[in-house]
């Protein structure tokens, strides 16, 4: 690996604080692994959006708002029916009879943590309404542009058991999503423990922000500024490529997966208070970002193969950088 460069990212140390206090801040809220709860973070620092699949009742919910209630940002739900309209998410023009004007309601998506919850139970038509926003951070009502608060995550969730009355997610739109994750059941004493306290005092109600909205910008742009060697760089599109070439599959990761993964792989070191990426950080992040991107051939699918297990057999087969 070449040398890299000498001037130290400013803020690295911080953002890994601000990156400690919020997980243990969603620690004493959600009952799931450290890492698992580090990855909505990530993904916000990344300025990507999250996919979490899992069966109801396992905190996806509370995840999302917790997040919110720490950092200091505000918070929208959207519940995704068949009968929701894109207006109802992205907003409507409503015409003020005293002016005589229209003027612009803003919809839910105006918010900094937005929860789009069963996004697969929504027409197509609606859940298009997000990929503008997701990708543009903005939306376009009526021929008008409107810009959106920054930062801005989407957190969607879809059940990955119940699929009848569902709009599967298309692969282009599967793509907008950084990282795609499940909270999972806990281990058997916290959810003992989470009983406890979701019967007398639930921790959200009591849970206070760790930090603020510049702290969050602050650390976005250390995000950004992290450096990554060229090696490294070519460690990811070797890794890409060995997905596109791989016969078990109809589609390998995109050009824009390698942007997320990047990505994610710069926050991941800046959390773990470096200003420069490793080959460690790309294969950390890699399950998280890759497997949903993947489309299976149809003698794969049939034989059961996973993604996850493509992805696994992808990083083992790709050689490190040293």
């Amino acid at each position: 690996m070449s040398e890299r460069a000498e001037a130290v990212v400013p803020g690295v140390g911080d953002a890994a604080a601000l990156a400690d206090r919020v997980v243990a801040s969603l620690a004493s809220v959600v009952h799931a692994p450290l890492e698992t709860l580090r990855l909505p973070l990530l993904c916000l620092l990344a300025e990507g959006h999250v996919l979490v699949e899992d069966v109801p009742g396992v905190g996806k919910t509370v995840l999302a708002k917790a997040l919110a209630r720490s950092l200091d940002l505000s918070f929208a739900r959207v519940q995704f029916t068949p009968d929701l309209l894109p207006a109802d998410v992205t907003g409507v023009s409503v015409y003020d009879q005293r002016t005589a004007v229209f003027r612009f309601r803003p919809g839910p998506v105006f918010a900094n943590v937005v929860l789009v919850d069963e996004i697969n139970r929504a027409s197509p038509k609606t859940q298009s309404a997000l990929l503008e926003a997701m990708q543009e951070t903005q939306v376009t009502v009526d021929g008008v542009t409107h810009g959106l608060d920054r930062p801005f995550l989407v957190i969607a969730t879809q059940n990955p058991v119940e699929y009848e009355g569902t709009y599967p997610l298309p692969e282009a739109q599967l793509d907008r999503f950084a990282v795609r994750m499940a909270i999972g059941y806990p281990p058997l004493l916290e959810e003992a423990r989470m009983l406890a306290e979701q019967t007398t005092e639930p921790p959200l109600d009591h849970l206070r922000p760790v930090a603020g909205r510049a702290e969050v910008a602050a650390a976005i742009e250390a995000v950004r500024k992290v450096y990554v060697d060229e090696s490294v760089n070519r460690y990811a599109v070797a890794l890409l490529r060995h997905t596109r070439d791989d016969p078990r599959l109809a589609l390998g990761a995109s050009p824009r997966s390698g942007i997320a993964l990047l990505r994610l792989a710069k926050a991941r070191a800046v959390v773990e208070r470096r200003d420069f990426v490793t080959p460690d950080d790309i294969r950390a992040v890699a399950p998280a970002v890759l497997p949903h991107r993947l489309l299976l051939a149809p003698e794969a699918l049939s034989a059961g193969v996973a993604p996850e297990r493509v992805v696994e057999e992808a990083l083992d087969a790709t050689p490190v950088p040293v």
